[in-house]
């Protein structure tokens, strides 16, 4: 699976008040691993900051003179997420400011909608923790992701840090491979087995080895709240008890 953790920084925190885009940062995941293919551009808004919005981004008018105005990327950004399945932490407020740009370079770019899918990380950790504050820090101090090194807002470090983020949010099967993908053309095999005369050998697990796999499920819960061993076991447990 291709996924790209995307990342907006703006002058402002409306659109609607003809706040601009000025840096998008992108992180591609092929299978939940860094591909090492990002996407990072600053850009120049055209209008200018509102109070407070550079102090959180540390980005000038100035700095941003020479860069390169959305018109000028967009054709290479909407090519680079095409078809992505994109994670994006408080959706809403990055893809306003998209479609906002999208219409103003053509009618005919359509919305973010149009060729990508979305998942928003808000909303998978509000899910996870309700109740609980679930910033990009609060998740990072919870989940153990380091974000030492971000002193101000950065679309591409926010992305990175965010890519992280996602990946302990969701970690837990994958951990021991029951998300593997199968190649799809791969041959069915036939196998024969032949009858094996006198008792059947028994194997049971030594003490320390079921404490290991007790501690092994006890942080699989921690992290995605249930495990597959759980989907198995405990019908079983319920059939023997009702039998």
């Amino acid at each position: 699976m291709r996924q790209i953790i995307l990342d907006t920084e703006t002058t402002g925190l409306e659109w609607k008040k003809g706040n601009r885009v000025v840096e998008i940062g992108c992180v591609e995941l092929l299978e939940r691993r860094p591909s090492g293919r990002n996407f990072h551009r600053y850009l120049k808004p055209d209008c200018d900051f509102e109070p407070g919005a550079q102090e959180v981004t540390g980005l000038t008018l100035e700095f941003l003179a020479d860069k390169p105005v959305f018109e000028d990327v967009v054709d290479e950004f909407l090519e680079y997420i095409d078809g992505a399945e994109l994670i994006i932490h408080n959706a809403a407020f990055d893809l306003g400011f998209l479609d906002s740009e999208l219409s103003r370079a053509g009618s005919h770019y359509g919305r973010i909608l149009d060729r990508a899918t979305v998942v928003d990380t808000l909303l998978l950790a509000r899910e996870r923790f309700p109740g609980q504050r679930n910033s990009l820090d609060a998740l990072c101090k919870r989940l153990g992701v380091d974000n030492s090194h971000r002193q101000l807002h950065g679309a591409l470090l926010d992305a990175q840090i965010l890519a992280d983020v996602y990946v302990a949010l969701t970690s837990g099967q994958e951990e021991i491979g029951f998300a593997e993908s199968q190649p799809a053309s791969r041959p069915a095999a036939v196998v024969s087995f032949m009858p094996v005369a006198g008792a059947r050998p028994r194997i049971v697990a030594a003490a320390e080895e079921q404490e290991a796999h007790l501690r092994r499920l006890a942080t699989l819960r921690k992290k995605a709240g249930r495990t597959l061993w759980d989907e198995v076991v405990e019908p079983l447990v319920v059939e023997a008890a009702v039998g």
